[in-house]
């Protein structure tokens, strides 16, 4: 394989990876340096097999004082050598600027342009050096197996990075041999900066050391504990009575099945299913929301860090990051489909039937002033064959939505009044006759 041209490697590497199962708009992050160059160069070639079509973004960071030329040189390359268009970011950062404070700024200015142009994917050039470091880092730092891992080549929304099976050496001999211009940055070769320092200084004394083979050492650790991770995720599916729900951003898993388990093992558990819902748990925290689990009261929360939260929820744990509570909707048009939060909604006309079920995902409601929204304090609803009238929280608790989830509970009301919530309970009123047009909505949960 290393003997076949990198081009046809880095085919070969997308298509076992899998790494764009679906056609769509590329932005690629392109700096003007060799590695991000040869990005641009190598996906020219490969977009079209691929079904991408490229747009290009670079981050001006207003660091250097050469930054402005660096950013003219890209995108004249850019337009004149592949046709495409690049969308320049001045972010203005200043000479004493931070790389932490570069990078939120770059990543903050990429993920702009990537929904406002509705790219599918965010493509950056880190290649294998760059993953080298990044253990190197994470030892000193007494990172968990989970974190040895390194760079993922897949990350949330769209982001991947195609080229950690090569190095910069062989990148940047691609962009030179294109004829293209490749920009110097002098603040990778800056010891101050810490991965400067792990790349200008600790590594070579290493391989001084130990030999070349150290960097490959360090590769070999990454792989490790990504294989770690793929076995603790695969587990996850046979432990017996964890019933895990997982879904971006949140995760649930049965209380009993936790407390079966020593903290230790209960802790990992706990890290591998936040990995399965995009989420990072230390191992410090976990260790303290396994404890959470087992004796917590339900109702009961614990703050874990990085805007993340923890509920026991009746006989289930549910761990979850903040969110926005979702925009009501107005079922307004003759038929339409529409999400609030994590549920999804469809309405159309149809006659009504002679009976309705109390507890259902769909009813049927006199047209009117329709809308989706969330339970508000204090309000009631007349249930559907019952005697007088429940307050809507009350019915959200006995039917088990934990605390969390209330205020974010889709109900459907026609002017003041709450007339349904879906999976739980109809009124009594707002009842259409049957064989009358009526409007039929569908809920269901995400």
């Amino acid at each position: 394989m290393p003997d076949l041209p990198l081009l046809d490697r880095l085919r070969a590497h997308v298509g076992a990876a899998r790494l764009f199962p679906e056609p769509g708009l590329a932005l690629l992050a392109v700096s003007g340096g060799g590695d991000s160059l040869a990005l641009l160069d190598l996906f020219a070639a490969l977009a079209p097999e691929l079904g991408l079509t490229l747009l290009v973004a670079h981050a001006d960071h207003g660091i250097g004082a050469d930054s402005g030329a660096v950013a003219a040189s890209v995108e004249r390359q850019v337009r004149e050598r592949y046709g495409r268009e690049t969308v320049v970011g001045r972010l203005a950062l200043g000479a004493g600027a931070s790389e932490t404070r570069a990078r939120v700024a770059r990543y903050r200015f990429l993920r702009g342009v990537q929904a406002e142009r509705g790219a599918r994917y965010l493509l950056t050039a880190h290649h294998a050096d760059d993953q080298i470091e990044t253990v190197a880092l994470r030892v000193l730092r007494g990172s968990a197996p989970a974190g040895l891992r390194g760079i993922a080549a897949r990350g949330p929304h769209g982001l991947v990075r195609p080229l950690l099976p090569f190095h910069h050496d062989e990148l940047v001999a691609r962009a030179e041999g294109a004829g293209l211009e490749v920009a110097s940055d002098p603040a990778n070769r800056d010891p101050r900066h810490l991965r400067s320092w792990v790349r200008t200084c600790l590594l070579p004394v290493v391989a001084q050391r130990l030999g070349p083979a150290s960097g490959h050492a360090l590769l070999e650790v990454a792989r490790h504990a990504g294989r770690e991770l793929r076995a603790w995720d695969a587990v996850l599916d046979e432990l017996p009575g964890l019933a895990l729900r997982a879904g971006e951003g949140r995760f649930e898993v049965a209380r009993a099945a936790l407390r079966s388990y020593d903290n230790v093992l209960a802790s990992r558990i706990l890290r591998a299913a936040a990995s399965r819902s995009g989420l990072h748990i230390a191992p410090a925290s976990a260790a303290r929301l396994a404890r959470f689990a087992s004796r917590a009261a339900s109702g009961r929360r614990l703050a874990l860090g990085n805007a993340l939260t923890a509920e026991a929820a009746f006989d289930r744990l549910a761990v979850f990051r903040g969110t926005p509570s979702p925009h009501d909707v107005a079922l307004e048009a003759a038929e339409g489909e529409a999400a609030f939060g994590a549920y999804a909604f469809a309405w159309r006309a149809e006659p009504a039937p002679a009976t309705l079920q109390r507890a259902a995902w769909t009813t049927w409601l006199p047209a009117g002033e329709l809308v989706v929204r969330g339970p508000k304090s204090g309000e009631t609803i007349k249930p559907l064959g019952g005697v007088g009238r429940r307050k809507v929280t009350r019915l959200l608790m006995e039917a088990r939505v934990p605390r969390s989830r209330r205020a974010v509970y889709p109900v459907v009301a026609s002017g003041e009044d709450v007339v349904w919530i879906p999976g739980i309970c109809r009124s009594a009123e707002r009842i259409p006759d049957p064989g009358r047009e009526a409007v039929r909505v569908d809920a269901r949960a995400g």
